[in-house]
């Protein structure tokens, strides 16, 4: 996909589509006189590219299709005679005074799909003057493009959509941002980031046979080979041993596939010592049986427990970009405890007690909270690293996609500065956080006669206990934060620039924070 910027007039441009986005016209005074009936308005440029072009297109498609500019809202047609433009897309970016970069995001992810749809092989996009950096804006665009137009065909074996009938390839080869100086940094940026994306979501839309522990590693250890600024290092099962990670080695001793312990280091490129040293933690189940309390019946969701690695597919995410973004004075660690929660006669079993490698012990009532075990250990290891700030990002509860539903992630954080840090980069990222609260008495349900705690609570305020249980395993590290992403890390239908599978999230939001250090 070629995306490229033109600041050259609206009226000279030549292709197959044209996409227009509006804000919402306003809503009139029911009290007063006036002509305004809530109708889009053209600006004198679209005015003349309608008669001089397009012959009166623009003001019949708003008139017949009663287009008004919400948010999402479109209306399409084609252009008759003899038009330099085949055809046309308006779009809706809703009220100027709530506008978001992620409107634009979605906005440019909506025409990209209607111009493969459309079958059209160039797309250009003009959008209204926007109160923030242009730079930005086209970021945001280009992002939009990249991750709406990405398909995963990897496990197709043709076209075929199931119905005997076969899908339309997509078209679209080149996209042109109109009304918009050379722009090529920020293009390119999108480009490095949606990489990032696109890599967690193809890890997290993989089934389970192929993305393994061992897979996850092989990852990890292609970007450190591809970029000279990451190092790799993989502990394998011995080496865990020895570093007394039996809460992490406890999950994974049923599996017939081995441990994998990734710890990614990125470092700038520079003589100067980091400024900033942080460490990102994901959660890395490439399979989630619930062990000896299998996951069973109606709404277990075990066929979507490929996606237990979110957690693990975002950090890789995230380091892929940020080795090529090369932000300054950062030092980043990505570690992930990688293994399989199964099944046989070596299994972790209900009542068994593990001791982490901080020397706590856990008294395991529930084999399906195995999660939470393997972020023990890499929380722990994280935690003797040094740094100002880690970050863990976890598929970790059930519970917490019942408090906020499949858009919004929870968040956790034990400094106010860190969590404003990560909100923001969020909401520049278009990925939803709401933080919740680390209500210190609730770490009573986790009490445990044997052992100095559970791994489970109640089910009533499951996602915060997990996050309780979590916080047991930084003691040096001031600012911690917990992102419980169990609801957004997977789509079942096409959202946005989120098409139905994994959704890379929360990579954006990752990458921006990193970037904001920096």
């Amino acid at each position: 996909m070629k995306i490229t910027t033109s600041a050259h007039p609206l009226q000279s441009w030549v292709g197959d589509g044209l996409a227009i986005a509006f804000f919402q016209a306003s809503t009139p005074d029911p009290e007063k006189d006036t002509k305004d009936k809530g109708q889009i308005e053209l600006t004198a440029e679209l005015s003349s590219l309608d008669i001089e072009v397009l012959g009166g297109t623009l003001q019949e498609l708003i008139a017949e299709s009663g287009f008004k500019g919400a948010v999402g809202e479109s209306a399409s047609t084609r252009v008759g005679g003899s038009s330099p433009i085949r055809k046309v897309l308006l779009l809706g970016l809703g009220d100027p005074a709530k506008a978001t970069t992620d409107a634009w995001r979605k906005a440019a992810a909506q025409a990209s799909k209607w111009a493969n749809q459309a079958k059209c092989k160039t797309l250009a996009l003009s959008f209204p003057q926007y109160n923030q950096d242009l730079g930005i804006t086209t970021q945001a665009l280009s992002e939009g493009i990249l991750l709406a137009t990405h398909q995963d065909k990897r496990f197709k074996s043709n076209s075929s959509n199931g119905s005997g009938k076969s899908k339309p390839e997509p078209t679209l080869e080149q996209v042109e941002l109109l009304g918009i100086s050379d722009s090529a940094a920020s293009i390119e940026t999108a480009q490095k980031i949606c990489s990032g994306v696109i890599l967690a979501r193809e890890l997290v839309s993989a089934p389970a046979n192929l993305v393994t522990p061992i897979t996850l590693a092989d990852t990890a250890l292609a970007i450190a080979n591809e970029y000279s600024s990451i190092s790799a290092e993989i502990l394998e099962k011995e080496q865990c041993e020895a570093l007394g990670m039996g809460s992490f080695l406890g999950v994974a001793q049923a599996s017939d596939l081995p441990p994998k312990f990734i710890h990614l280091t990125y470092s700038s490129e520079t003589n100067d010592a980091p400024k900033r040293k942080v460490a990102i933690v994901g959660k890395g189940l490439t399979f989630d049986s619930g062990g000896l309390n299998i996951k069973t019946g109606v709404g277990s969701s075990i066929e979507l427990m490929k996606t237990d690695m979110g957690g693990a597919a975002a950090t890789l995410g995230a380091a892929k970009a940020i080795a090529q973004l090369q932000p300054p004075n950062l030092e980043v660690h990505f570690i992930i405890a990688a293994c399989e929660n199964m099944i046989n006669g070596k299994a972790m079993r209900p009542g068994d007690i593990l001791t982490a490698s901080n020397g706590k012990t856990i008294e395991v009532n529930n084999t399906d909270a195995e999660g939470r075990l393997t972020l023990a250990d890499a929380l722990v290891f994280a935690d003797k690293l040094g740094v100002e700030a880690i970050v863990d990002l976890a598929t970790l509860t059930g519970a917490c996609v019942v408090a906020l539903g499949d858009q919004i992630a929870g968040m956790w954080s034990t400094s106010d500065e860190l969590a404003a840090q990560l909100n923001k980069a969020s909401k520049s990222a278009g990925e939803k956080f709401w933080r919740m609260p680390l209500e210190e008495p609730y770490f009573d349900q986790l009490k445990s006669v044997v052992a100095d705690f559970l791994n489970t609570g109640s089910r009533a305020g499951g996602a915060i206990t997990g996050a309780l249980f979590l916080k047991q395993f930084v003691a040096k590290t001031s600012a911690w934060a917990h992102l419980d992403i169990a609801g957004p890390v997977w789509t079942g239908k096409d959202a946005g620039y989120n098409n139905a599978g994994g959704t890379g999230y929360p990579v954006r939001t990752l990458v921006n924070w990193l970037l904001s250090l920096s």
